[in-house]
This record gives structure tokens, C-alpha cells and sequence, in this order.
């Protein structure tokens, strides 16, 4: 599974903010510190929100795929049962006309 954008550069943001605060710690710099667990966080929130767009990415994938079967199998059904889905379109039709012409 390959990374995204956001993924990339909130690692990488991430990373470079453990190294400024190692560089902090070392060096006895509170300002180099703090700087750098700033753009830690900003890298974890980046990196999360890289992998909620790939989330809805795949979920928007997996959605089409399946109106796409649906759709496959509703043709299947009317190619091989014809009068039936009639039947229960005439049905189905009817009980909406019902339905609406009681309003």
C-alpha cells in the first residue's frame, strides 16, 4: 500500500520534529524543544488526515463497486425471470399510486 501526500510529508514532519527536540534536549534549548514537539504534532495530524482521505477514498471505491454488482444483478434478474419483475413492478407501482392519491 503506497503512502499519500499528506502521509509522506506528515512523517517526514514528524520526523524532523523528533530531531529538533533531540537537538533541543541536547543543546539545553527549551525554544529548540518545544519547536520541535510543535511540528511532531503537526505531522501526526497530518499523517491522520492522509489516512482518513485514503479511508474515504477506498470506502467511495467500495460503494460504486457495489451499486455496480446491484445494478449487474437486477439486469441478470429481469433478463431471466421477465413476467415476474413485471408483476412486482406493477405491484410496486400500484401501491405508490395508492399511496399518493390518498394525499
Amino acid at each position: 500500500m503506497s503512502m499519500n501526500k499528506d502521509q509522506v510529508e506528515g512523517t517526514l514532519e514528524n520526523v524532523t520534529g523528533q530531531a529538533q527536540e533531540g537537538f533541543g534536549n541536547m543543546a539545553d534549548d527549551p525554544e529548540h524543544k518545544m519547536r520541535g514537539m510543535a511540528r511532531q504534532v503537526a505531522g501526526r495530524a497530518q499523517h491522520a488526515y492522509g489516512d482518513a482521505r485514503d479511508y474515504a477514498q477506498q470506502a467511495g471505491e467500495r460503494a460504486r463497486e457495489y451499486a455496480s454488482h446491484a445494478g449487474e444483478r437486477v439486469v441478470r434478474q429481469v433478463e431471466q425471470q421477465p413476467v415476474t419483475t413485471l408483476l412486482i413492478v406493477g405491484a410496486v407501482g400500484y401501491v405508490l399510486g395508492l399511496l399518493t392519491a390518498r394525499r
